[in-house]
């Protein structure tokens, strides 16, 4: 063999063996992060089982703080927002309870039914009253609450400064309205005039309950720092300061029922509309939950909503990953 022969040869073993370095490597670099596919997945579906016993868990002490005064829902023991833990074989479960009430239910912008939800001018202004409160310029504001009550109604006649599907269809990426409750409060963001700022701002007050009812505000669980949410109830008989006062002196066992509360705060509620004069409530039905699952590296997040009303109190919904 003469010498250049011998070289190509060896330039081609050389080039041969890098080829099946080279594949050997993806291979095992595949095969590595296939295993550890395969252990998140592993881990990430132990930690879904371990949320489900957490919750198990949370809906006991629910239960339990529910019947212990069927009347009335205080936060005496203070069990608002403390944290419980769960500990497992490999992992830990971390979780508190909040009132899911207390907080302005995007859905009681309307009224009725499913066939045909109409609009709730109460509703409407006590969201463009939170707003407000929030420093939500008011322009904007009013806007969003248009908009948002168009989002979910059933008709297609835009509310002055709404929008409805005739609007959305002219974006750049078209798409319609709902048309039904919403499901999520992240779906606020899709509506017309709520920009990052506003969603960032009402994020921690608003919520999404299962029904087109007005916020049920349990004012026994409500923390002086909530005050928007009293003053969103009726602006000009509860500013802020004197609903934080109101709160601070609520009686240790809580106000036994609506009219002690609104001798409380504004001394006659007879000017009030009606729905708004029967909207606090002294008993909480909606109850949150938040929980982390850790095992190893995994980590599972999870919001749930609780009906304590159902018998035995009932998972209605659940999310699994980081809140939107």
């Amino acid at each position: 063999m003469r010498k250049s022969e011998r070289g190509t040869a060896l330039l081609t073993v050389l080039l041969l063996v890098a080829v099946i370095s080279i594949i050997a490597a993806v291979m095992l670099d595949r095969m590595a992060i296939a295993t550890r596919l395969a252990a998140n997945g592993q881990s990430l579906a132990q930690a879904r089982l371990y949320s489900v016993a957490a919750e198990n868990l949370a809906m006991t002490q629910i239960k339990q703080l529910v019947e212990a005064d069927p009347s009335r829902t205080t936060n005496r023991s203070g069990w608002v927002g403390r944290e419980f833990t769960l500990p497992f074989e490999n992992g830990l479960a971390r979780g508190r309870v909040v009132d899911g009430g207390n907080c302005f239910n995007l859905n009681s912008l309307v009224t009725g039914s499913q066939e045909n939800y109409t609009v709730n001018p109460v509703a409407v202004q006590q969201f463009k009253s939170l707003m407000y409160a929030l420093q939500v310029p008011a322009n904007e504001a009013d806007v969003v609450a248009a908009s948002l009550a168009d989002w979910i109604d059933s008709d297609q006649n835009p509310e002055s400064g709404g929008a409805e599907d005739s609007y959305y269809r002219q974006l750049e990426i078209p798409y319609i309205t709902a048309g039904t409750l919403i499901v999520d409060p992240s779906e606020l963001r899709a509506v017309r005039g709520v920009t990052p700022d506003i969603y960032a701002a009402l994020r921690r007050w608003i919520c999404a309950l299962p029904e087109a009812e007005l916020s049920p505000i349990n004012i026994n669980t409500l923390n002086p720092d909530e005050a928007p949410l009293l003053t969103m109830l009726a602006p000009s008989y509860i500013p802020r300061e004197r609903a934080q006062r109101v709160l601070a002196a609520r009686p240790p066992a809580g106000f036994s029922g609506v009219k002690q509360f609104w001798n409380a705060a504004v001394g006659d509620a007879q000017n009030l509309p009606g729905p708004v004069q029967r909207q606090p409530k002294v008993r909480t039905r909606w109850f949150t939950l938040d929980m982390t699952v850790s095992i190893g590296e995994t980590e599972l997040t999870e919001r749930a909503l609780i009906d304590s009303a159902l018998t035995p109190a009932r998972l209605v919904h659940r999310q699994w990953g980081e809140d939107m």
